[in-house]
């Protein structure tokens, strides 16, 4: 029975305590996050739409502050015409989800989240006013569609609830990633993990980049746990939280009945991304 329990404790052990030491902090950041979404979500939203050919620095800054909904409401903008395709890409690209919850719960250095974040709005202004350069047609008034009908956001939950909940569902996917890479890397070593991750590689950020599409917010966490990890370089880990804009492409493809402008920001958006990571890794950013 004894060898039982030490087996158990050799497997989950440390996953689990790791996993732990993060949820305080995990937490008081994901109140933080709910808080600024009651208080000052729909000042942004109406902000975002009033700010015309600026829309992509505006968009970009705005969309780096770590909240659920601002992705899904920048589509619904976008589809009714009041902001560019600039601006859009501009807030997708800089939007960072779970990404600076995880960094600042784990006691990362200000540095590097602040290099996170700074490259990342510096990568959506230049997208942003690059593409409305190239766009310069005038979008069709389009009808938008509730913003918060597919972010799990709930104005009459209050603050501590929604914050528990998103408290524990990253726990847990931050658990089954400590977990898959505390136990291959014991029983194949870490050069397994980096080997399948192509780490050092000139095409890893097309790997992280398109895993980054997947519209959900737990990728971005496993991205950054990644890079935390050492298994991701600084460069791919920020092309694959360029390419996630959280729900925000899910809300697009049900809201904007044009899909072939849908598949092109896509587009856009997966080739920022892997380019910027290239970019990245060759300066040794």
């Amino acid at each position: 029975m004894k060898e039982f329990f030490e087996a158990i404790a050799s497997v989950f052990g440390e996953p689990v305590i790791d996993t732990l030491k993060i949820l305080p902090l995990l937490f008081l950041a994901y109140l933080l996050m709910e808080l600024l979404e009651k208080k000052a979500s729909k000042k942004m939203e109406n902000a975002l739409g009033k700010i015309g050919k600026g829309g992509p620095l505006i968009g970009s800054l705005l969309g780096c502050v770590p909240q659920c909904g601002f992705s899904g409401a920048s589509a619904n903008l976008y589809t009714a015409g009041i902001i560019t395709e600039g601006t859009l890409i501009a807030v997708f690209l800089s939007t960072s989800d779970e990404a600076l919850v995880l960094l600042f719960s784990s006691l990362s250095s200000f540095e590097v989240i602040g290099k996170l974040v700074l490259v990342k709005i510096v990568i959506g202004i230049f997208a942003g006013f690059l593409i409305d350069f190239i766009n310069k047609k005038r979008r069709i008034q389009k009808v938008p569609v509730d913003m918060c009908r597919d972010c799990g956001c709930d104005e009459d939950e209050g603050v501590f609830k929604p914050a528990l909940v998103h408290t524990l569902k990253v726990g847990v996917f931050v658990f089954i990633v400590n977990f898959l890479l505390f136990n291959i890397a014991s029983l194949l070593g870490e050069e397994f993990i980096h080997s399948i991750l192509l780490s050092g590689s000139f095409f890893q950020p097309f790997i992280t980049a398109l895993v980054g599409l997947v519209p959900n917010c737990a990728v971005s966490a496993a991205i950054t746990e990644l890079y935390c990890s050492g298994a991701l370089s600084f460069g791919s880990a920020v092309a694959g939280l360029c390419s996630g804009a959280g729900v925000g492409l899910a809300i697009l493809f049900k809201a904007n009945p044009v899909k072939k402008e849908n598949l092109r920001i896509v587009l856009w958006l997966y080739s920022i991304a892997v380019v910027s990571g290239i970019v990245l890794n060759l300066f040794g950013i």
